[in-house]
This record gives C-alpha cells, sequence and structure tokens, in this order.
C-alpha cells in the first residue's frame, strides 16, 4: 500500500513541476498561461489575501494554472488585511473580498488569490465568474466556533438533514446559483477541522447536521483541481441540483474512522467528470446520489452522465464508488475506468431499498485494480434509513443494465454480495473478464438473491443467477469513446466567457 501511495504522490509532484515549467516558459516567450483550447484574452480582477488587488488581462486559465499578472493594467484599492497565523480570525476579511470581487461577474471575473500561510475563517460563499486560487503552502482552515456556522434550510430533495430532522449548519465553501466558478492552485489546502464535529456526531451532541466542505448547489461550469481537501466536517464536496462540473487532480484526506467523510458526490447533476485523484476517506470515496424517499421523487432530478476515470481509494469501511442508497431521482448513464482501491470495502456498491423508487440503470465499470477488499461486487436492496414515516413503501427502486467487465481483485474475502429484492429483482447484470484471488477459496464466494443476469470468464465461478455464457462469448458492452468525449467537451462547448 505504501509503494503504490508514493508512486502516485511522486506522479503528482512531476506532474505539478512539469506545470510550473511549462508556465514559465510560456512567460518568458512573453506569452500568457493559456490552456484548454481557449486563446481569447479576458479580463479578471484578483485579489490576493493580506495586499491590495489588481484588474489584469490573462488568457483563460488551465487546470492548476495560476493567473498571470503580466502586462495587465492595475489599479489598487486598500488591500484585505488578514492574518495568516492560523489563530486570528478572517471571516470578515473573506466575506469583504467575495463581496468586492462580485462586481466584475459581468466585467470578465474576478479571483481571490490565497498566498501561503495558515488562513482560519469561517463559512464563505462563493460567486459567479469566480476563482478561489491557493498558493503552494497556502491553508484555509475552518473555524472551529459554531457560533460562526449559520443554519440552513434542508435542501428539498432530502426533506431533512442528513444527521438529524430539520435545517442543517451552513457548508464550509457554498456556491448557490453560480456559473463559471473555479477552486484551484498550486496544491493548496482546505482543512474542514472537523474533529470537534465528529465528536458531537459520535456523542449524540449536534443540534444540527453537520455542513459539507464545498457545496455546489444550482451552479454551471464548475471546475475543482489541484487543491487537497482535509479533515471535512461530514461530505467533502458535495455538487448538486448542478452541470457541467469537472474534478481534477485532486487528493482528500479523512482519517478512515471519521463518520460520513464522503469524498466526492455528485447528486441530482448532470456531465460531471471526476478523474486523476486520490482519496483516502471514513466512508465512500465517490457516491453518487439523486434524493432520498419521497422527497427525491417529488424533486425528480436524476444524476447522469457520470464520468470518473484514474480515481484511486483507501476506504476501509466503505466502498470505492457507491450508486445510493439516496438514489430516489434516479441514477443512470455511469462510467468508472481505471480505478485503483487499496484496502476498501467493495469495489462498487449499489445502495437501495423499499421506499426509494427511482432508478439505477446503464452502469459501466471496467479496468479495476482491487488490492485487500471485503466484497468486490455489492448490491443490496434492503438498505433501510428513511428520513420520516411518510415514505412510499410502493415506491420500488428499478436497478438494471449494471456492467462490470476488466477487473482484477487479490486478498479477498468475498467475491459478490448481490441481493435484490423480493418481487422487483435487480436485471440485466452483466460480470466479465473477473479475477478475484479470494482468501478462503473453500468459503461461498457468491451470495446471490433476487438478481438475473450473466457473466463471461469470470473466477471464483459466479452463482447460478448469473448463468456462465461461455468464454468465447461476447464481453459486457461498453460505451465507446465517443459518450466519454461528449461529457468533457461539452463544459467547453456551451462555457459563456
Amino acid at each position: 500500500m505504501r509503494s503504490l501511495m508514493a508512486r502516485y504522490l511522486n506522479k503528482r509532484r512531476e506532474e505539478e513541476e512539469e506545470t510550473r515549467e511549462r508556465i514559465a516558459i510560456t512567460k518568458k516567450a512573453g506569452g500568457s498561461v493559456s490552456t484548454m483550447d481557449y486563446d481569447r484574452e479576458h479580463s479578471r480582477n484578483f485579489w490576493v489575501l493580506g495586499r491590495k488587488w489588481a484588474e489584469i488581462s490573462f488568457g483563460v486559465l488551465g487546470i492548476g494554472q495560476r493567473p498571470s499578472s503580466a502586462n495587465g493594467p492595475h489599479s489598487s484599492v486598500n488591500g484585505l488585511r488578514g492574518r495568516r497565523d492560523g489563530v486570528t480570525s478572517n471571516t470578515a476579511a473573506f466575506a469583504a473580498a467575495v463581496s468586492h470581487l462580485a462586481q466584475y461577474e459581468l466585467d470578465g471575473g474576478a479571483a481571490l488569490v490565497v498566498p501561503p500561510g495558515r488562513w482560519l475563517t469561517g463559512p464563505f460563499n462563493l460567486t459567479s465568474h469566480f476563482t478561489l486560487f491557493l498558493e503552494r503552502d497556502a491553508i484555509i482552515l475552518a473555524s472551529q466556533n459554531i457560533s460562526e456556522w449559520p443554519t440552513i434550510d434542508p435542501l428539498p430533495s432530502y426533506g431533512r438533514g442528513r444527521d438529524l430532522p430539520g435545517p442543517r449548519y451552513s457548508n464550509f465553501i457554498t456556491g448557490y446559483n453560480l456559473t463559471d466558478v473555479i477552486i484551484t492552485g498550486n496544491n493548496g489546502t482546505i482543512d474542514g477541522q472537523g474533529k470537534i464535529w465528529w465528536d458531537k456526531f459520535h456523542n449524540d451532541e449536534l443540534n444540527y447536521t453537520r455542513g459539507y466542505l464545498v457545496e455546489i448547489i444550482y451552479s454551471d461550469h464548475v471546475v475543482i483541481s489541484n487543491v487537497t481537501f482535509v479533515n471535512s466536517p461530514s461530505w467533502n464536496i458535495h455538487p448538486v441540483y448542478s452541470s457541467n462540473v469537472i474534478v481534477s487532480g485532486i487528493t482528500i484526506l479523512a482519517p478512515i474512522d471519521s463518520p460520513n467523510t464522503d469524498g466526492i458526490n455528485p447528486d441530482s447533476s448532470s456531465d460531471v467528470h471526476i478523474e486523476d485523484s486520490f482519496i483516502v476517506s471514513g466512508d465512500d470515496c465517490v457516491a453518487i446520489k439523486s434524493g432520498w424517499d419521497e422527497y427525491g421523487i417529488a424533486f425528480n432530478r436524476s444524476s447522469e452522465r457520470i464520468i470518473i476515470q484514474r480515481l484511486t481509494c483507501i476506504s476501509p469501511t466503505s466502498a470505492v464508488i457507491a450508486i445510493g442508497s439516496e438514489m430516489s431521482g434516479g441514477v443512470r448513464d455511469v462510467i468508472a475506468e481505471d480505478i485503483t482501491a487499496i484496502n476498501s470495502e467493495s469495489g462498487v456498491r449499489i445502495k437501495t431499498g423499499v421506499g426509494r423508487g427511482g432508478f439505477v440503470k446503464d452502469i459501466f465499470v471496467r479496468r479495476m485494480s482491487l488490492h485487500t477488499m471485503k466484497w468486490v461486487f455489492w448490491m443490496t436492496g434492503n438498505y433501510g434509513q428513511h428520513p420520516d414515516e411518510h415514505y412510499d413503501p410502493n415506491a420500488l427502486p428499478e436497478i438494471s443494465g449494471i456492467n462490470y467487465l476488466d477487473v482484477y481483485a487479490e486478498n479477498v474475502t468475498m467475491a459478490a454480495r448481490l441481493e435484490g429484492i423480493k418481487g422487483d429483482p435487480f436485471t440485466g447484470i452483466c460480470i466479465s473478464n473477473v479475477t478475484a484471488e479470494v482468501i478462503d477459496p473453500k468459503k461461498l464466494q457468491w451470495n446471490c438473491t433476487n438478481i438475473s443476469g450473466k457473466s463471461i470468464h469470470v473466477s471464483p465461478t459466479p452463482c447460478a443467477l448469473l448463468s456462465d455464457q461461455g468464454s468465447n462469448a461476447t464481453q459486457c458492452p461498453f460505451p465507446d469513446d465517443k459518450f466519454t468525449e461528449s461529457v468533457k467537451n461539452k463544459y467547453y462547448s456551451t462555457r459563456r466567457i
């Protein structure tokens, strides 16, 4: 496990060095930093914490690239007088900076650059056409003063807080009804300082549901890249009711016993692309959701066209990729490929139950490398948590078109646990070209009830409900690259500059 992590971190350092060299060469040649097939120049306004702000011109930022101030017109005002000691509160300073920069939404947008240091602040909001850029060694620390965390309404597709009925605490960083938002940097850190929240959760001392580290709501064209997120109070990154979201090259770290510290949770969102990220979590590394029981059914917004590529996950108590359990608005058209898991509970887990309604269909997973797992595949139809007693017991989920291929797993306790719902079986399951090296070959390796599907070239031999098609049969389907590229390209083709 250490060698895999070391290789990953070395790769990240090499990529960062290549990026710095590319930027330096571009600047030396007199050019602006510009990638992503955009070559137009745009004005953005920059406020550097602890300094003055300046209006400058630059090319459209590539993921993780710092705004360039070369050759731009400058005008200065009294800048933000923040303190970077990790003790002094900068809550008012962050709020003032974002408020000031919001005036440039229609004039090329704005960026808040966070220099090296430890910047303590309470929750704050983002604005449209805005970049939050963390320099290397910049750390934004979430305040542990709970009085700085206001309460907000529950999400309409959930009807209540996730921990407790009623409202919830604010998220640390929130974007609401925005367009063109970027959180990036030179691998700076956003630290939720979540232990105080975890302790309150374990001791039943919470008054309201914990907030998330980053929540992006009703927003479009969002990039989160090249930042490390640590110690979230609960979920780390939660794009909800949003579209055209890119999460690239991030690191998420939480103690493996921390409660509900999911990594990335696309929720009732579409055209989401997650890539090249490393997650250590106390819960699912990625969980795709779409609302909870009757509230999610009424809200009726699915998660769809979700792409997950080159993800590395460590999650001993949960899944590498989960779908649900809150999936009442439906989940479809999910592609995951080139996934590495180390010491995790399950590779892919579909969680649902009576009362959820909704659907999970057209799921495609390939090229997974799993090391030390409890289950390779896990589907359950008996997930019984409900927001209240008003859920509809006749609302049954539809689970169909689930495809897994090219999976290798070692040090596995059990190959699969596949449990549909009596009278509502999970159908169209296809598993092909899978090898699971189990710890105890004499132990039952496939537990299957209320499912149907097929298998091709799978070891150990699957249950009878996954009928063996023979080694010469056609492999499970997988969409061609055009689908993946269409999700990636939609961000750029629909972006309004």
